[in-house]
């Protein structure tokens, strides 16, 4: 089946990229990284899902791309194509039900770590920073309405984005920082990926719902 050949493709590539980045081999990582979102997108376009999910998928490589890239601008334009791969999610996620305690605990993890990181972030960054950590936060939880899966792919996407700012934000980092953003930034796609499927828009079947 095509979807289980690009899947197997895209743990591959992602293997290959990770294991780069932890012995260093930066030509490992500048081959395989611009490969993974196009791998992914392509499963969940095998697997039936909606264009809205690969959307989501290919604004996150433009993303990667971008940030293969060390010039100020390169980022700023990254951070827009992930904010737009968040936009996509939210519209696919419509009214669907969530947890308004879980809600509450991610309005207090934002403030936190908007109030903790503004010092340290240069300032011309602070503003877009505050804000697209806005919007990654309103995904994040409202992946949970898609359940565990997609649940745990919105949280791993803002663990690895504040992995990220704290890195700009020259706080202490652990042992290969860039392994452990991007492990997590994989992990958090493919589990959104998978859960959006599972949901009930992989397999040419489409949900409708959009209960509050």
């Amino acid at each position: 089946m095509a979807s289980r050949v690009l899947l197997g493709a895209f743990l591959s590539a992602a293997a290959v990229d990770l294991g780069s980045l932890l012995v260093g081999a930066e030509a490992g990582h500048l081959v395989a990284k611009p490969l993974l979102m196009p791998l992914l997108a392509a499963y969940a376009l095998a697997r039936g899902g909606p264009a809205t999910l690969v959307a989501a998928l290919l604004f996150g490589w433009g993303g990667d791309v971008l940030l293969l890239g060390d010039a100020d601008w390169a980022f700023l334009v990254g951070m827009g194509c992930f904010a737009a791969g968040h936009a996509c999610y939210l519209l696919l996620f419509g009214r669907r039900r969530t947890s308004l305690p879980l809600g509450v605990v991610y309005a207090a993890v934002l403030a936190v770590t908007v109030v903790a990181l503004w010092p340290g972030l240069p300032a011309d960054l602070r503003v877009p920073v505050a804000a697209y950590s806005l919007l990654l936060t309103a995904m994040a939880y409202r992946s949970s309405s898609m359940g565990v899966l997609a649940g745990a792919g919105g949280a791993l996407f803002l663990l690895s984005d504040t992995l990220i700012a704290t890195g700009i934000a020259d706080w202490p980092q652990p042992p290969v920082p860039d392994f452990w953003v991007m492990a997590t930034y994989l992990a958090a796609q493919f589990l959104l990926t998978e859960g959006i499927l599972r949901a009930g828009y992989g397999d040419g079947r489409t949900d409708s719902r959009t209960t509050i």
